[in-house]
């Protein structure tokens, strides 16, 4: 999410830019969210930003979410949204996790407490007590780091590292004792870029540059190909957090278009638009300029019978900044998806 900046201007643009009406996309359909998450510590400042989710899958009412404040460092939430833990590691952007083969939960985070040297911060997740045990960090570039996402391969867990700036690093984390890693391919992009994600199935990787688009990267190559620009019908800049889920019967991926508080959706591999939605009041608040978003597939319980979508909520007054739970079945409903 981008800071506003108030600087002293001639009454005449003032009045003008009184007049313009910023973009819109596409009328997106609405669902209402099942539930929140307790407001992030840092109060009155942009602090929330980027969950995971970690799905027990032999409960999956105890499921669990991992989440950024920015300002402070991750908090670990239960699906009631009640704050389990709190990590103290300070600017930490963008998280995601992963399970490795042996059983651990790996949780990488984007650390900028460093503008110069981005690191990738390492814990494992102890799933059963709800905390995060630190292990370690890696580099991530130089530069400061902005977004993150991983893709486990087999035995390897690989991270994405995305610099403020535009650039991408691949980065082969070692976890066989303290952590190391090992750079692997660096891909660079023109402008501001955080939100990213990797296809499970083959490592494919989608990137957000925030004033212009989805970027498409195959496996091994360095050059990626625009698969969603910025239109103002589906994506309204900018572009934000991005989240893949893939199930038997289709794979989609998910764009928070926080110009206009909307979710597109696109149908992988061709990024064939589906619509867009929102999230409207209900139960709990609307939400407004969505930073990051995430969806796992699967039941998480009653209220989330076929998949959990999770958006950062921007605004979120009187209280600090939290996240929103939403049923994917109902996303699914309102789209007209099978």
């Amino acid at each position: 999410m981008r800071g506003l900046v108030i600087a002293a201007l001639p009454a005449s643009l003032v009045l003008a830019g009184c007049a313009t009406t910023p973009p819109a996309g596409l009328p997106p359909v609405a669902v209402t969210a099942v539930t929140e998450t307790e407001p992030v510590g840092t109060a009155n400042a942009d602090a929330a930003d980027d969950p995971a989710i970690w799905r027990n899958a032999t409960d999956p009412s105890a499921s669990l979410i991992v989440a950024t404040d920015k300002k402070s460092g991750l908090l670990v939430y239960d699906l009631s949204g009640r704050t389990r833990f709190t990590d103290n590691s300070g600017l930490l952007n963008n998280v995601d996790l992963a399970t490795m083969p042996d059983g651990r939960v790996i949780v990488v985070a984007s650390d900028r407490n460093d503008p110069m040297n981005a690191k990738l911060r390492i814990w494992r997740l102890d799933t059963a007590n709800a905390r995060l045990e630190p292990l370690g960090a890696v580099s991530g570039g130089t530069g400061e780091g902005y977004g993150v996402c991983l893709w486990r391969n087999g035995d390897d867990l690989i991270a994405y590292s995305v610099l403020k700036e535009g650039t991408i690093h691949e980065v082969r984390i070692n976890l066989n004792g303290a952590p190391t890693g090992e750079p692997q391919r660096t891909m660079k992009l023109a402008t501001q870029t955080e939100g990213c994600v990797a296809d499970p199935s083959d490592g494919t990787l989608y990137v957000g540059e925030e004033d212009v688009g989805i970027w498409k990267f195959a496996p091994g190559s360095t050059e990626g190909a625009l698969v969603a620009p910025i239109d103002n019908k589906y994506l309204v800049a900018d572009v934000e957090g991005l989240a893949l889920l893939r199930t038997q019967n289709r794979a989609v991926l998910v764009a928070s278009s926080q110009g206009d508080n909307a979710y597109a959706v696109f149908a992988l591999p061709e990024m064939t638009p589906l619509g867009r939605f929102k999230i409207a009041g209900g139960r709990v608040g609307s939400v407004e300029e969505t930073d990051g978003i995430e969806l796992a597939g699967g039941s998480f319980g009653p209220d989330f019978p076929d998949g959990l979508f999770i958006a950062q909520d921007g605004h979120n007054q009187p209280a600090a900044q939290n996240f929103k739970l939403v049923s994917w079945a109902a996303v699914k409903a309102a789209l007209g998806l099978d």
